[in-house]
């Protein structure tokens, strides 16, 4: 694998701290900027937001730029949204700074996921966008805890101008390892590109990116409450525990990556199926501490099986614009990150118990394999070609490779 893929996971870590320290924060910035923890929960927000509207749109504006040239300004722009994070002189300042930091955020997965696809031979293209989305699941390892211990002793300024730091390393790594390429203008302009989101099979593949994790943040958005009230845990410990998420979707994420390049279709219902019977058994597993210990790791595992395939069946029904394509499939993901939560709350809030939302993200997950069937139902009709070695980015995406190396 090519040392650029480095760099990408050097951003990837940067982009998957600031995403999910916030959360371990809101009590030191509720207290420092004299807000209620239910207001500072919309800083939350305003970053999946920024996701949401940023992803389509900077890849959208930046498609006849040079990828390595965007990647580079997408990281530029996530080093001035957690430096101004750092140094907003309020609430407001710091709801308009997290905002500008989510907007980078889609943009830079999906531009890299193209890069990162172009610098490998066609059987490791799902390995390759594996790797880059280790650093996301490295970030819930290390990088999320010790932000998190940052903010907690030196202040949570402290943690966002450390994440710019990191920024500036992912910078200076795509800099120096990232190949020159060429401007890449879309054939038919952003009109094209648009248009290439336009199908069936597009949709249906974003679709079941959002109900797929949305399944996840389903019961992750409440794991701690899970942990504590059903399975007796500590408040201490709920930081060691949800580091074995991270480990999890690090295993999940690279088993996911390897199986895809053999079997995108059938990595993608395998990791499915996988994720509704995780979170189905959740409340047998939360009845003891050690099973739901191996709770939290295999749902980790379960949902990031389906990372890389759900991100190259995207690009690969959209292969005349897998850049935007790319980038909206970001946008879905955190659409499942809100949609999920909100969910789960509902099951809260109907008083079914401090595990039903793991049940209900199971019927999530439900959804997604069936979205997921009806999308390989589409493609039968229209006759695409499926074997036992489905490699459907490799036959299908436009090959980048060359103009990569340039």
């Amino acid at each position: 694998m090519p040392l650029a893929l480095l760099a990408l996971a050097v951003g990837a870590f940067g982009i998957g701290t600031t995403e999910f320290v916030m959360m371990g924060l809101l009590p030191e910035v509720a207290d420092d900027l004299h807000i209620s923890i239910p207001v500072a929960g919309h800083l939350v927000s305003a970053y999946a937001l920024g996701v949401v509207i940023g992803a389509p749109l900077l890849a959208a504006v930046t498609a006849r730029l040079s990828r390595r040239k965007v990647l580079i300004g997408l990281m530029g722009l996530f080093v001035v949204g957690n430096a101004l994070s750092g140094l907003a002189p309020g609430y407001h300042g710091l709801l308009a700074a997290r905002f500008l930091s989510g907007l980078p955020h889609g943009a830079f997965f999906g531009v890299g996921a193209v890069v990162a696809t172009g610098l490998v031979a066609p059987e490791r293209k799902a390995r390759s966008v594996s790797l880059m989305f280790l650093g996301l699941t490295v970030a819930n390892i290390a990088g999320v805890p010790v932000a998190t211990l940052t903010g907690q002793h030196l202040g949570w300024r402290a943690t966002f101008l450390g994440v710019s730091v990191i920024g500036v390393a992912a910078i200076v790594s795509l800099f120096l390892l990232i190949p020159h390429d060429h401007t890449h203008a879309p054939a038919g302009g952003l009109r094209g590109e648009l248009v290439a989101l336009r199908s069936l099979p597009v949709w249906l593949a974003l679709g079941t990116t959002v109900a797929g994790f949305g399944a996840l943040f389903s019961a992750y958005s409440y794991i701690t409450p899970m942990l504590t009230d059903a399975a007796g845990y500590a408040d201490a410990s709920v930081t060691l525990l949800l580091a074995l998420f991270g480990v999890g979707a690090t295993i999940g994420n690279l088993v996911g990556g390897r199986l895809a390049d053999h079997s995108l279709r059938g990595t993608l219902f395998g990791g499915l199926t996988a994720l509704a019977a995780v979170l189905a058994l959740f409340p047998l597993l939360m009845s003891a501490q050690w099973s739901a210990a191996l709770a939290v790791a295999l749902l980790g595992t379960a949902a990031f099986i389906t990372g890389s395939p759900l991100q190259l069946m995207v690009m690969e029904k959209a292969s005349a614009a897998p850049s935007l394509a790319s980038s909206a499939n970001q946008a879905a993901f955190n659409l499942a990150n809100a949609g999920g939560a909100w969910i789960g709350g509902l099951a809260l809030a109907a008083g079914f118990g401090a595990t039903s939302p793991a049940v209900a993200g199971a019927a999530l997950a439900v959804l997604g394999l069936a979205v997921a069937g009806v999308a390989y139902a589409v493609d039968r009709r229209q006759g695409t070609p499926k074997t036992g070695r489905e490699r459907v980015v490799a036959s299908h995406l436009p090959d980048h490779a060359e103009s990569v190396r340039g």
